[in-house]
């Protein structure tokens, strides 16, 4: 009978943990809980027209299964390729 309340205590905290993993990261984009990899905060963007933007990143986004990476710069934002864009971390 202990070990059925165990068990059942350790997946409902499993599950809420989950959870809260996908709230994360629908709030911060691809930014995960505990993020190491991921802190760009400057970026170097290449425009089609042949221009040059780069600033500081207010927020950027990847998307799975894509080459797409969306930046917010200076209030603007820009969606690109991977190959236009350089990210910094400072």
């Amino acid at each position: 009978m202990k070990k059925k309340l165990i068990l059942a205590i350790a997946v409902v905290l499993a599950m809420l943990i989950g959870g809260f993993a996908v709230y994360w990261e629908t709030i911060h984009g691809n930014r995960q809980l505990v993020d190491v990899r991921n802190r760009f905060n400057y970026a170097i963007i290449r425009l089609p027209n042949g221009d040059v933007v780069e600033g500081k990143v207010s927020s950027w986004l990847d998307f799975d299964n894509s080459d797409t990476i969306q930046l917010t710069i200076d209030g603007r934002t820009y969606l690109t390729h991977y190959s236009n864009v350089c990210l910094i971390s400072e």
